[in-house]
């Protein structure tokens, strides 16, 4: 997949994939990678930012595998920007099919 429309949609999932339930940063780069090929130096730095935008809240959980997790929860103000996020790709998926449909590549 062209590495700009992972970045332009990557924050997208991560907001969608985080609504679902509260997830650790394994976890959520594990379910990424199932729609986008993804490394941890990519997701690390989103999930900080997405925080420091107040996106996201965090909280430790004790592990049986080692140091505890942070987990990673969606605010009030992540969902309302997951929704703006949602409608936009909306109206960009639709208008780049529209356009596909009437050229010469569909033919």
């Amino acid at each position: 997949m062209n590495i700009q429309f992972k970045k332009g949609v990557l924050e997208l999932i991560v907001l969608i994939s985080v609504n679902k339930r509260d997830m650790y940063g394994y976890e959520l780069i594990a379910q990424v990678s199932k729609i986008v090929d993804i490394n941890e130096g990519t997701i690390y730095p989103l999930l900080k930012r997405l925080t420091n935008e107040k996106y996201f809240d965090t909280y430790l959980v004790e592990s049986n595998e080692g140091p505890p997790r942070k987990y990673y929860k969606i605010t009030n103000l992540g969902k309302e920007k997951m929704e703006e996020l949602v409608d936009s790709w909306k109206i960009f998926s639709e208008s780049v099919n529209n356009f596909m449909k009437g050229s010469v590549i569909n033919d």
